[in-house]
This record gives structure tokens, sequence and C-alpha cells, in this order.
């Protein structure tokens, strides 16, 4: 499965039939269902830690095995934020360790 038909952002022209091909027995929407789901939490989190996800896009897929793959394209600060923010969390999960 490519991408949501239903997202605003769908290019049905991207997409290559022959790309791909779906296998028989593998749920493949549930791969995506989990992306999507992943999608959510991950802008709740960036909006939970203060980082602007406004031109933050995503795009679920899944492989070929049927697993939930998500892509990011984001903004060069909305990226180094959500890096930063993950440092910190880092540093204060190994402080409270120690």
């Amino acid at each position: 499965m490519q991408h949501d038909p239903m997202d605003p952002n769908f290019n049905d022209e991207a997409l290559e039939p022959d790309g791909w091909m779906w296998v028989r027995g593998v749920d493949y929407v549930a791969g995506w269902r989990s992306a999507v789901d992943a999608a959510t939490e991950l802008k709740g989190a960036m909006d939970e830690a203060g980082i602007d996800t406004t031109e933050v896009m995503s795009t679920a897929s899944t492989t070929t095995d049927g697993s939930g793959v998500l892509r990011l394209s984001l903004p060069v600060q909305a990226a180094l934020a959500l890096a930063n923010a993950a440092r910190e969390d880092a540093l204060r999960w190994r402080k409270a360790g120690a």
C-alpha cells in the first residue's frame, strides 16, 4: 500500500502499479494503520515538546512483508528541535539511572 488516497497531498500520478505487488495473506492494512498511529503519536510528542509541526509531512505505507513504514518530511528547524528534544530526554534518563 502506497499512500492514503484520502490524504489531501495524495498524488496518484506517482503511483507505479508495476513497482509493487500484493501478496495473498499479508495484512498490509494493519501495517499501514500502525504507521498512521505512529505518525499521530510522533506529532503529538512533537507538539508537547513545543516543536512547530505545521510543515511536517508524513506518509504511511508498508513494506513487502506488511510492516508499517512512516516516511517524514520536515523543515530543518523541526528536525533540529526534535534531535535536541531527544538528546535532552536521553540525558535526563542517564542522569536518573546514575
